[in-house]
């Protein structure tokens, strides 16, 4: 069986203020011409549909063109919903949608109950794990601790259950949208952190034949059967180096896997340069870039006059201008917003708490303090998702 394994779309988000709209409707349509072209035989979407559970107008009319270009085709498509939709909202009419081939998964009560298709070989089962907020589902699933580890463990028990019923040599595919260990992540996920911990190991998805990540932005190979398709398009300038692209994975009437790469159109190259302004406007190894959307650090010593419209004439993509002026180490004028650059909140809060009193956290107020950003976070996502 042939699969198409893509995630992270992010419909209705935009890059630095541009609007990916058109960008992607274009992704859309690479889809469907894949899936066409080299007779797919199911597509696999691994979550985040949407870049936020309200989604605007144009963002549902678009996965509204994709559903029914889809079904046009006659290829079955299986989709979850990920920790930027929401799994209510995204699952409205999923039983009536399914009659037409597209089988959106988002209630975690029916993890054990799996899409089955299948081809020359016999039966695939497909397994939609849709984003699971622990906090939120760890009562269902009988987990007495809400961590992604122990929630992802009890619904692949009802997984390998389910299949364990099944006729022997029946291959199975899991789609999951999660942080899994090995994996690298970029500036653009959500922080799905609970109790300090975000990332499960990939031991949690033994079982199964293959398994289609979502989450993480970037392409990237777990194990030969554990995998990320990473988003479509950039929505970070952290992804300037990713190749963006879908996985096109086939899986032999043995479960065994080989898995292709398949480019994704982008509008447009990232660039990320760095340097004093007059230096960044003369060099001529920077001319590459010239029509790429750029990311400017300036490292001059005194900001200089008009930065901006300066670097515009050269780069007129520049989207993101930031200042880092080089500074001998320990100078006290380091700005407090680059000491707290790339740390997480428990640790700033630690770090507030050993300036406050001249002590650390001991280990009891560290839980403390993941507790009570745990409950915020989830608190949050209780807001989202009920909008």
């Amino acid at each position: 069986m042939r699969i198409l394994h893509t995630s992270d779309w992010h419909l209705g988000r935009s890059f630095h203020r541009v609007n990916m709209l058109g960008a992607q409707a274009e992704f859309i349509g690479r889809l469907v011409s894949v899936a066409r072209e080299r007779e797919v035989d199911a597509v696999v979407v691994s979550g985040d549909v949407y870049d936020r559970a309200v989604p605007p107008l144009a963002a549902v009319e678009l996965f509204d063109d994709a559903l029914h270009r889809l079904a046009g085709l006659g290829v079955p498509t299986v989709m979850i919903s990920g920790n930027h939709d929401s799994a209510r909202r995204l699952g409205v009419g999923a039983g009536l949608i399914d009659r037409a081939g597209i089988h959106l998964r988002t209630d975690p009560t029916a993890i054990g109950t799996p899409v089955v298709l299948r081809d020359a070989f016999g039966d695939v089962a497909f397994y939609g794990l849709p984003y699971l907020e622990p906090a939120l589902v760890k009562d269902a699933f009988g987990v007495e601790k809400a961590g992604h580890e122990s929630v992802l463990a009890a619904a692949m028990d009802r997984v390998r259950a389910d299949l364990a019923t099944r006729a022997e040599g029946t291959r199975s595919v899991v789609l999951a949208h999660a942080f899994v260990t090995g994996g690298e992540a970029s500036d653009s996920e959500r922080d799905i952190t609970v109790g300090g911990v975000a990332a499960v190991p990939s031991g949690v998805f033994d079982g199964v034949d293959y398994v289609a990540l979502g989450h993480l932005h970037g392409c990237q190979t777990i194990t030969e059967r554990v995998r990320y398709s990473g988003s479509p398009l950039p929505y970070s300038f952290s992804e300037a180096d990713h190749r963006k692209s879908m996985w096109l994975v086939d899986l032999a009437g043995d479960g065994s896997v080989t898995a292709e790469r398949v480019d994704c159109p982008v509008p447009r190259a990232l660039a990320r340069i760095r340097g004093a302004l007059e230096e960044l406007l003369a060099d001529p190894g920077l001319a590459r870039h010239e029509d790429a959307w750029v990311e400017a650090t300036l490292t001059d010593a005194v900001r200089p006059a008009d930065p901006m419209a300066r670097l515009t004439e050269r780069f007129p993509h520049t989207l993101s201008l930031t200042f880092d002026p080089e500074r001998p180490s320990g100078d006290p004028d380091v700005t407090y917003a680059r000491r707290l650059a790339g740390r997480a909140d428990q640790e700033i809060a630690e770090d507030f708490v050993l300036h406050v009193r001249g002590a650390g956290a001991d280990e009891h107020e560290r839980g403390v303090l993941r507790d009570a950003f745990d409950a915020v976070r989830a608190d949050e996502t209780v807001r989202e998702v009920a909008r």
